[in-house]
């Protein structure tokens, strides 16, 4: 097969003939149809992000594929299924805590190192091969509309940490980051679920307004001027009522005092989930009152991706039609223009663009 691999942090990506995936039990052979390249893809190829990821690989995080080949313990699945191939991939030694791998893209700690050996190559790749239980089935769909379903990869993340904070309809809930690519998607997760309004925080303005537009009145935006104390504020303010939950999934760019002006608009009671990048290139932790947390019964967790059942989850909500992926544009490159959609995936980031490559 054809793949797409990163030889060192720093230098292109190199289109190149790779050994086909051998099948083994407990896996899937995908031919990969469509294959979204994030926006920072090029933060991570370049090391900035300092993700762990053992190199060489064909890199990619996610895609959408016809099933070629499956397992003798698929009971399922069968040739030709079209399939999400959900990233999140997870050991299966230790189902309280299992170690997981972002196949092609990053590992959790060194479990994560070790499972990334065996599931190692993304989908910038002519096949992948997967766990038989990352193969999800998305039912038929036109092939010229494979692209547009990349989008179940962006939606999926946000999900995972709206489920994480147990939204329910009706509820308000405030989603910090609400102007970036993953916080716009959660807007639109968010809204399908059924919440009563969110409130979008955010400083570009131009933005705020997209979002407005394409929401409605359920959509309430904040343009933040960065004081902490008054920001809070009118972020309660634009809400209709108490703010039941707050997510949070700023990017590593941003301070801490964002996130904590954010966190302590969530009223008595309320949910807090931490799933974004803040931090982790370093810089001050986030500081959260003790007596606050205490004495108003917030619950704070951290969500990192999802639950397994969370991509057939969200099949039903995009199937159903309340969450549309008509809301992408998207731009679509051949492998052999790999690096041309990496750069354009970082010149084009933001709500609802997304940059993908057929192989």
């Amino acid at each position: 097969m054809k793949g797409a691999i990163l030889k060192a942090f720093g230098s292109p990506l190199v289109v190149e003939t790779l050994p086909d995936p051998i099948l083994g039990t407990g896996e899937v052979i995908v031919d990969v149809v469509a294959a979204p390249v994030l926006s920072y893809a090029n933060e991570v190829f370049s090391g900035e992000r300092k993700y762990l990821l053992d190199l060489p690989v064909v890199p990619g995080c996610g895609a959408i594929g016809r099933v070629r080949a499956v397992g003798p313990d698929a009971t399922h699945l069968v040739a030709g299924d079209w399939v999400f191939c959900d990233p999140t991939v997870r050991s299966r030694d230790d189902a309280l805590m299992p170690d997981i791998t972002l196949q092609g893209w990053s590992a959790r700690g060194e479990g994560g190192l070790r499972l990334q050996k065996h599931f190692r190559h993304g989908p910038f790749a002519e096949q992948i091969l997967v766990p038989t239980e990352n193969a999800i089935r998305i039912g038929s769909l036109d092939e010229a509309d494979a692209a547009r379903w990349c989008g179940l990869n962006t939606f999926l993340v946000p999900y995972g940490g709206l489920l994480a904070a147990n939204l329910q309809a009706g509820e308000t809930i405030l989603i910090s980051g609400a102007t970036g690519n993953f916080g716009s998607a959660a807007v639109a997760v968010a809204l399908a679920m059924g919440a009563r309004c969110v409130v979008a925080p955010g400083r570009n303005e131009k933005t705020l307004e997209d979002l407005t537009r394409r929401f409605g009145d359920r959509l309430r935006p904040v343009k933040l001027l960065g004081n902490e104390e008054d920001d809070q504020e009118r972020m309660r303010q634009a809400a209709p009522g108490p703010i039941d939950c707050v997510l949070d999934i700023l990017p590593p760019s941003v301070s801490t005092t964002t996130v904590r002006a954010a966190i302590m608009t969530v009223r008595p009671y309320g949910r807090v989930v931490l799933m974004g990048g803040v931090g982790m290139l370093g810089g001050a932790g986030l500081e959260l009152p003790y007596p606050w947390i205490m004495r108003n019964c917030i619950t704070v967790r951290g969500q990192w991706m999802y639950l397994p059942e969370a991509a057939i989850r969200l099949v039903g909500l995009i199937r159903s039609g309340l969450l549309r992926l008509d809301n992408f544009d998207v731009t679509v490159f051949d492998l052999d223009d790999v690096n041309k959609a990496v750069a354009h995936a970082a010149a084009n980031s933001g709500p609802f663009k997304m940059t993908t490559i057929r192989p």
